[in-house]
C-alpha cells in the first residue's frame, strides 16, 4: 500500500494509510436549537478530548454570521482560537476545515498558519475552500464568480511563501518579487492543506496539488466510488498516496444497538452500529473522520467518554515516525 508523504506531526498523527481515525469538531456541544452555539466549557472539553485520546480537533473559518446558512460554527477566529488552544494541548492535532481562501489575503494566511504551526511543534493541518456563501463576498468586496481563479492563486501563494524570498505573480493578490520575505516558515517542507470538496476546481488539479481531500457524507456506495475515482488521479502526479476525510453528525443513543436513523449529514445511532458503520468506512479508504455533536441530545461528557471506551479502541492508528521540526 502506498505511503503517505510526510509534512508535519499533526498530519502523521492523524493520516495513516488504511487506517481510520477519529476527532471533534468544535463546538463540542448541542446547539441544535440556535445557529449560534454558547461555547460552554470549550476549553475543559477540549482538555478531555485530548485526554481520551481523539486524534484531532477542528475548527471552522465561518467569517459572518449568515442566517440562511445556519451555523456560525466556533465564532472565535480560527487562527486565533487555534493559537490560543495551542498554548492549551500538547498532542492532538489542531485543524481548521476550512479556510475560504478567497475571503483572506494569502499572506495573511501564511502567516498565521506557520505561526501556529510553529508555536504548536507542528500540530496544525488546515482544510481550504473556495467559499459558498455568497452574501460573505460583497460585504469583503470580493466577487463572488472570480472565486474559482481567486482560490487558485491563493493557493501557489501560500505553497510559494515556504520558499526563502519567494518570486511570485498573481492577479487577485499582488506579486512577490524575491526582495521581502514571509516569515514563519512551516516546521516541515510545507503547511498541509486539504482541499474541501471541489473548490471550483477540477478532480485532477485538486489530486496533483492539494495534501489530502475533506469531502462531505455520502452513502457509502457512493463515497467509495469518489474516493476511488480521486485516488486514481493521484499517481499521475505524486509517487506518494494521500488521505481522504469527511465529517459525520452524530446523535449517540444511549442504547449500544440502536439501528441508525438519518439526521443531517449524520445518524442517530448506537455504538455497535456506528463502529460497524467506521469500518466500513475505513474499507472503502477513508483515512479521518471528524465527529460533530451539534445534534447530540445525551450529556456531552458522557457521550464522549463512551466514543473513548467503546469506539476509539477499534480504531488505533499505528504513526509513522514523525519527521522533526
Amino acid at each position: 500500500m502506498p505511503s503517505f508523504e510526510a509534512i508535519n506531526k499533526g498530519y502523521n498523527h492523524i493520516f495513516q494509510p488504511g487506517q481510520l481515525s477519529i476527532g471533534l469538531v468544535i463546538p463540542i456541544e448541542n446547539y441544535a436549537q440556535s445557529p449560534v452555539p454558547a461555547m460552554k466549557d470549550h476549553l475543559k472539553r477540549v482538555h478531555l478530548v485530548e485526554q481520551l485520546g481523539f486524534k484531532a480537533i477542528w475548527v471552522r473559518d465561518v467569517p459572518f454570521h449568515v442566517p440562511s446558512f445556519g451555523d456560525a460554527g466556533q465564532m472565535f477566529d480560527p487562527f486565533t482560537y487555534l493559537g490560543y488552544l495551542t498554548g492549551q494541548t500538547k498532542k492532538i492535532a489542531l485543524g481548521i476545515g476550512s479556510i475560504a481562501l478567497p475571503l483572506h489575503h494569502p499572506v495573511h494566511v501564511a502567516k498565521s498558519a506557520a505561526s501556529i504551526d510553529q508555536l504548536s511543534d507542528g500540530r496544525l493541518i488546515m482544510g481550504v475552500a473556495s467559499g459558498d456563501r455568497p452574501d460573505e463576498y460583497p460585504a469583503m468586496g470580493i466577487d463572488f464568480h472570480h472565486r474559482r481563479d481567486s482560490f487558485r492563486e491563493a493557493f501557489d501563494f501560500i505553497r510559494k511563501s515556504q520558499d526563502h524570498f519567494p518570486r511570485l505573480t498573481s492577479d487577485h493578490h499582488g506579486e512577490l518579487k524575491g526582495h521581502i520575505d514571509i516569515l514563519p516558515k512551516a516546521t516541515g517542507p510545507k503547511i498541509p492543506m486539504l482541499i474541501t470538496g471541489y473548490s471550483q476546481q477540477s478532480l485532477d488539479w485538486n489530486a496533483a496539488h492539494g495534501d489530502g481531500w475533506m469531502y462531505y457524507p455520502r452513502n457509502l456506495h457512493q463515497q467509495q466510488y469518489t474516493i476511488e475515482k480521486w485516488r486514481s488521479l493521484i499517481p499521475d502526479a505524486h509517487p506518494y498516496d494521500k488521505p481522504f476525510s469527511q465529517p459525520l453528525y452524530i446523535d449517540l443513543h444511549p442504547k449500544d444497538d440502536f439501528s441508525p436513523q438519518p439526521i443531517h449529514l449524520g445518524f442517530r445511532i448506537g455504538v455497535n452500529y456506528l463502529i460497524e458503520y467506521l469500518h466500513h468506512l475505513r474499507d472503502i479508504g477513508a483515512n479521518h473522520l471528524m465527529l460533530n455533536l451539534r445534534f447530540n441530545s445525551g450529556d456531552i461528557e458522557e457521550t464522549l467518554r463512551r466514543l473513548a471506551a467503546k469506539v476509539l479502541p477499534h480504531f488505533h492508528v499505528t504513526e509513522q515516525e514523525q519527521i522533526k521540526s
